[in-house]
């Protein structure tokens, strides 16, 4: 068993979405969210019950899972996105993604940047593939660089060697600390197995791929979320993103590291409800019209 929400995901279901909430106001905000690299959907337990009871939420289990589907390296990421927001009716209004989740959700969304501009706007209008519910996504703990040169040898080997302290990291945030350290190293080192190289190398080539996303195409609100103390994705990273992204915002979580929604979910959840209230007045001001200036008949 693993984490979705109790029911066993064999190795043959590369992508299992759940409903794990549904939301009270009737046809409102539906959230998705994406795991990272060797975790599951547990990883947002202490979120789900403080976002805004009115979305409806989705929880993906995703191939690079900790059981881990075979080989689903050999698939590009992006693909493995687009099956969990198909799977969701209608398409997800925000989605959430962490870590990898987050690196797969940009290369989804960079191959389904296929409209042009709506006329006089500037904003996104997607293609026939393109994501056509979507009008937010968060990101937490993303891996992004602007430019190729911007990564070097010592970038490759920082992340290579420290895979394994990133991996224990999450086993101590995700168990509270219950567990003596020479215990989450166990659990670390098996899990890094169970990635292999090849799932490594994976991650790795989606980051050094980041250089290359239309992000200047990506005209939908951004809230990127880092950790002051990410060992893995630093908060350098995020505002790089923040940069390229036309519309987007960075908070930077002071003391936290790599799994926000985890060691602050108060405020990670805070933040997420913001920008779905956001996202809902302005679609409540879209559907109203034009505001009449002062004095107009």
């Amino acid at each position: 068993m693993n984490g979705a929400r109790g029911l066993a995901v064999q190795p043959e279901t590369p992508v299992l979405v759940s409903r794990v909430r549904a939301g009270t106001g009737g046809d409102g905000p539906r959230l998705l969210l994406l795991h990272g690299l060797a975790a599951g959907s547990d990883t947002w337990d202490r979120l789900l019950p403080l976002l805004d009871p009115e979305c409806e939420v989705w929880t993906a289990e995703l191939p690079w899972r900790g059981s881990g589907t075979p080989e689903w390296w050999r698939t590009p990421p992006a693909r493995w996105v687009r099956e969990a927001v198909d799977a969701v009716p209608g398409g997800p209004t925000v989605l959430v993604a962490h870590s990898f989740g987050a690196g797969a959700a940009l290369s989804w969304l960079d191959t389904a940047v296929t409209g042009a501009p709506e006329a006089g706007t500037g904003r996104w209008a997607p293609g026939p593939t393109g994501p056509g519910a979507l009008r937010g996504v968060v990101l937490a703990a993303p891996f992004y660089r602007a430019r190729a040169a911007d990564f070097d040898w010592a970038a490759l080997s920082y992340h290579l060697n420290r895979f394994e302290a990133i991996l224990e990291e999450g086993v101590r945030v995700r168990s509270a600390g219950r567990l003596a350290a020479d215990i989450q190293q166990r659990m670390a080192a098996k899990v890094r197995d169970r990635v292999g190289c090849h799932g490594w190398m994976r991650f790795f080539d989606t980051y050094l791929s980041t250089p290359d996303l239309r992000t200047p195409a990506m005209h939908l609100p951004f809230l990127l979320v880092s950790g002051s103390e990410d060992i893995a994705a630093r908060t350098e990273d995020a505002r790089a993103l923040t940069a390229r992204l036309p519309d987007a915002a960075l908070h930077v979580l002071d003391g936290v590291g790599h799994f926000s929604m985890v060691e602050r979910p108060g405020t990670f959840a805070s933040l997420v409800n913001g920008l779905v209230r956001d996202l809902h007045d302005l679609t409540a001001r879209k559907r109203s019209g034009p505001v009449p200036s002062p004095g107009a008949p």
